[in-house]
């Protein structure tokens, strides 16, 4: 993570590629496949977003939405 890369979000080494729009986008129902042809990146860089946005949401606090914002999304 640098300021002058991806705004200072974490990002695919050697991409301007956020690891969020990597899992954003493998959570809107796109293939691996998909998603490395769309965001031009390897089997193994779309892994390893997955692994840091895991090690991260395992490792750091995460604040909950305040109850009158929260929504819902079963």
């Amino acid at each position: 993570m640098t300021p002058d890369t991806c705004h200072g979000k974490p990002c695919v080494a050697g991409t301007g590629i956020d690891v969020a729009t990597v899992v954003g986008t493998l959570g809107t129902g796109k293939s691996f496949a998909d998603v490395q042809e769309a965001l031009n990146l390897t089997y193994d860089q779309v892994l390893t977003a997955l692994r840091y946005a895991s090690y991260v949401t395992d490792h750091l606090p995460l604040r909950m939405p305040s109850s009158s914002s929260s929504h819902r999304t079963e």
